[in-house]
């Protein structure tokens, strides 16, 4: 006697107990065909490849929590030092990067839309990103030459900028990196949105956005919380330590902070989180929408306005 399923049918199991399906191209093929059901604006793409440098960051982390739980005691080579001290600023850097160009995206949609009709494109998004890449690579490769391993009181450790015979060749391209990597990408990104919430409350002087405002600031607060102090204290770091005189005490605070200040670089990839979390809600958040230059063009001096109005605002406006 034949067993049934739920709904009457006979159950293939039962039926065919010997035959095992091949079901691993799914692996493949349905991850494939469903990607292409996201929205793949310019926004999106910035946040995969976001995750994707923090995806390679993460890879490094268990090799740095057993060097610190054995007391900076390294234990896997030379050139696994190398490489999770290359991905920490990889990742770094990538992070910054993708965050400046995320900021002028967003800068050009609410305070110049025209221009942003071009550089809204799939094609344009995606060579910026690998330029980003590309950059990123060329300014972190050094690290490679740099860190290396060695002994300490007879055990071997792990520098990531270089040893004392060699550090006084490591400051120039450290400061250098810290200049390039982030103070300017910084500058840019307060200036993007600072320029972006002055738009916005020219527009909409009467009734201003508070929670798009608030994202902006939110935004901006926490990438120079998380970047700021760990590039200011590793600086000095750096001058202090070439510099001499410096008495032992002073060396010994600004180390320390340095060093207080490093883990909060690295959570940027939790600052990419929220980031997201944050934009994603595009009704929520209308300072991040695209303009729509059909829609939105105001009859005075033709400027466009640069947030999306709700559906029968613009109808509602027009009646007498």
């Amino acid at each position: 006697q034949s067993e049934t399923g739920l709904n009457g049918a006979p159950s293939p199991t039962l039926l065919a107990p010997s035959c095992n399906i091949d079901e691993s191209y799914k692996y493949i093929f349905l991850p494939i065909c469903y990607s292409f059901t996201f929205r793949w604006n310019a926004s999106l793409i910035y946040m995969v490849n976001l995750a994707s440098t923090d995806f390679m960051y993460s890879l490094s982390l268990p090799f740095l929590v057993a060097s610190y739980v054995m007391r900076d005691r390294w234990v896997f080579g030379d050139f696994m030092c190398r490489l999770v001290r290359f991905l920490f600023y990889f990742n770094l850097y990538c992070s910054i990067f993708f965050l400046t160009c995320i900021s002028v995206h967003r800068y050009l949609g609410i305070c110049h839309p025209m221009k942003t009709i071009t550089l809204e494109s799939k094609k344009a998004v995606k060579f910026t990103c690998i330029v980003v890449w590309t950059v990123v690579f060329a300014l972190t490769c050094p690290i490679f030459r740099f860190a290396q391993t060695g002994f300490v009181e007879e055990y071997q450790n792990c520098w990531d900028d270089a040893i004392d015979k060699e550090f006084s060749l490591y400051v120039p391209y450290g400061i250098f990196l810290h200049v390039l990597g982030f103070f300017i990408p910084f500058t840019i990104i307060a200036w993007c949105y600072s320029h972006v919430v002055l738009t916005i409350f020219r527009t909409l002087h009467s009734h201003p956005p508070r929670k798009s405002i608030k994202t902006i600031i939110t935004i901006t607060l926490l990438f120079a919380l998380c970047f700021f102090p760990f590039h200011v204290t590793r600086t000095i770091f750096f001058i202090l330590k070439v510099t001499k005189g410096v008495p032992c005490h002073t060396m010994t605070m600004v180390s320390m902070c340095y060093k207080i200040t490093r883990p909060l670089a690295s959570f940027n990839a939790w600052l990419n989180a929220l980031l997201y979390f944050l934009t994603k809600d595009k009704a929520g958040v209308p300072c991040c929408e695209a303009v729509n230059a059909t829609q939105q063009q105001k009859h005075a001096g033709g400027l466009l306005v640069p947030l999306r109005a709700k559906p029968g605002e613009d109808a509602e406006k027009e009646e007498p």
